[in-house]
């Protein structure tokens, strides 16, 4: 009996030592939510946590981020009262990795970005090699790339390069599938012989696949002479306001723009506008030299790059005129209907894409929008997927 006494008394201590553990790990976890303004302080629980969390370098981490949201209007002097840190960004970015999982780490660098202006994270070479490749990151440096210089530009402009890569990787094949594929009845005949080769071009065009390591030249591309084109061709003309507030759709335009020129079926052209209209249709071959001639933000004259998308139009019947914008005009509205219009008569199809991405988030001036809608313009917001498919409906 004794014994069954005292296995139950060591029973209750283990069930109160987990209750005392368990509200000491809830009122930690609320303690990193809370951060420094919080009236308790962490409690020592890491010497027995079960998952041997490290809330001391948690609350580290998170407050060398998230301390910059108070400042003296919430009742922080700054330097007084609230500690110091031995973190620099470096640091701080090797502990994010060390204790969060991916998802989490992707998260934090896109607030430090976005929200706190770590741009150390853009301006220092190594840092920024450090940082995963992802759409946020592309974004980061389109917005910040005026403020690059050498060698730290060269390595942002070779992260671009593997994102838009793998977005455009993602999007070609159901891009040709839904354009190509519907076209087999026109479809030609051309042979692509070795005595239409223009040696000249696929040398050039070639020049930057040049394995140094290997010292090889590597042929990604073919390039012919010849009236070997098909006839028939569509044009498609591509005006893409670099308004702020539209750089999803910058940048998906641009690598649609780059699939379109690669498909033997589309003539394609793109210019990029704010106040100014900047044609970027000799570089489609690369999405990234597209990319990195945007600048973000300033002015809007829609009607401006309405008319100089006009003066590209050589067969109206067979062109289609995409305008990529937010539809707020910085200058008279009526003169950017009035261009619309003009090319409606032209007998052009006009498609108006008020957001061109995958996340259908968008704001736009509805009431132009609806106007433009009624004169026969094509209005909508839709992925890079579903513009495939439409252009793939009117060329058949």
């Amino acid at each position: 009996m004794e014994t069954d006494l005292n296995e139950l008394d060591k029973t209750k201590e283990i069930v109160k030592d987990n209750a005392e553990l368990n509200r000491a790990e809830t009122l930690n976890r609320w303690r990193l939510i809370l951060g420094e303004s919080a009236e308790e302080g962490l409690s020592n629980v890491e010497d027995y946590s079960p998952d041997d969390f490290k809330y001391t370098e948690v609350d580290e981490i998170l407050g060398y981020l998230y301390n910059r949201e108070y400042g003296e209007e919430q009742g922080y002097r700054k330097g007084g009262g609230r500690g110091t840190s031995d973190l620099t960004v470096p640091k701080w970015l090797h502990k994010v990795r060390e204790l969060f999982p991916k998802s989490t780490v992707e998260i934090l660098e896109k607030q430090a970005l976005d929200l706190y202006g770590l741009t150390e994270l853009l301006t220092d070479k190594k840092l920024l090699e450090s940082l995963e490749p992802n759409m946020n990151l592309l974004k980061n440096i389109m917005q910040f790339k005026g403020r690059m210089k050498g060698d730290v530009l060269k390595s942002a402009k070779e992260i671009v390069r593997v994102v838009v890569e793998e977005l455009r990787r993602k999007l070609e094949s159901q891009t040709k599938a839904s354009i190509m594929g519907k076209r087999s009845r026109y479809a030609s005949s051309s042979v692509r012989s070795l005595r239409n080769l223009n040696f000249k071009q696929t040398i050039t065009k070639n020049l930057k696949n040049y394995d140094k390591n290997n010292r090889r030249f590597v042929i990604d591309r073919l390039y012919f002479d010849g009236n070997i084109q098909s006839h028939n061709k569509w044009d498609i003309i591509i005006g893409v306001d670099e308004s702020g507030s539209m750089l999803d759709s910058v940048i998906y335009s641009s690598v649609m723009a780059s699939i379109f020129y690669r498909l033997n079926a589309l003539r394609t052209k793109l210019f990029i506008f704010d106040t100014q209209v900047v044609d970027l249709s000799d570089r489609l071959e690369d999405p990234v030299d597209v990319l990195m001639n945007v600048q973000l933000g300033g002015g809007t004259h829609i009607t401006k790059a309405l008319r100089y998308g006009e003066t590209l139009i050589e067969n109206p019947g067979k062109t289609i005129y995409i305008l990529v914008s937010d539809l707020e005009e910085g200058y008279p509205i009526q003169h950017m209907y009035k261009a619309c219009k003009d090319i409606l008569d032209t007998g052009c199809k006009l498609l108006v894409l008020t957001a061109l991405d995958f996340n259908g988030d968008t704001v736009y001036n509805k009431h132009a929008a609806q106007t433009l809608s009624n004169m026969g313009a094509h209005v909508a917001a839709i992925t890079p997927n579903e513009l495939a498919d439409w252009i793939g409906e009117i060329i058949t």
